[in-house]
């Protein structure tokens, strides 16, 4: 893909991610060091589904994912599609507007103790 159409995705369709040496990046903030082994182990298995295997730079409160397409030394339609995965199921929240005594999904309690993903800290 050239730098354009890359952009092109970054603007459109990957909402965080940033394009940079021939990859692209983006940081999950996450709220202790289980939450970040987590974040790993879900990366891993939907990347290892994909066949498709990014470089991951862990910390105690992050996961630092940089995709490209090694066969071809930079980022192609593979790398868009495990992106938007990646994000469609590690930052995917019950349906707010089904909370309540009937809802089945309701999330985590609001409070500290239960964070997992820092949704408002990725970059």
């Amino acid at each position: 893909m050239t730098d354009d159409e890359i952009q092109l995705h970054l603007a459109s369709r990957l909402v965080g991610w940033r394009y940079t040496d021939r990859h692209l990046e983006k940081t999950y903030a996450t709220a202790t060091w289980k939450s970040t082994m987590m974040v790993v182990n879900a990366i891993g298995h939907l990347c290892e589904i994909a066949w498709h295997h990014p470089e991951l730079i862990v910390t105690y409160n992050a996961v630092r994912v940089r995709l490209n397409s090694h066969d071809v030394g930079g980022v192609t339609l593979r790398d868009i599609e495990l992106a938007e995965k990646l994000d469609a199921f590690l930052l995917w929240q019950p349906d707010a507007a089904a909370s309540g005594a009937t809802a089945g999904l309701t999330g985590l309690p609001d409070n500290p103790q239960h964070r997992y993903i820092l949704t408002d800290t990725m970059s």
